[in-house]
């Protein structure tokens, strides 16, 4: 009998096929026999980007780590 190993996707070909399967062109059925992932796996991943893009827009605007780094040196030089 020989020993199935379970399949590692890597997060870019998630998105890939969940972003496919959000564009609608292709059916996921298709998708399946394309890529050969399950197609309940393509819907999880699709709700799953579909559930968390919007915190990819929650990031608050401020000054950058290395701007706060060069505002400080110019302090201390000016001084």
């Amino acid at each position: 009998m020989s020993e199935s190993r379970r399949k590692n996707f890597t997060g870019e070909f998630k998105s890939k096929l969940a972003l496919e399967a959000i564009r609608g062109i292709k059916t996921v059925n298709e998708i399946d026999q394309e890529f050969g992932v399950h197609p309940t796996q393509v819907g999880l991943w699709k709700r799953e980007l579909q559930e968390q893009a919007s915190s990819l827009f929650d990031v608050k605007r401020g000054p950058k780590p290395a701007e706060k780094d060069i505002a400080r040196c110019r302090n201390y030089c000016l001084d």
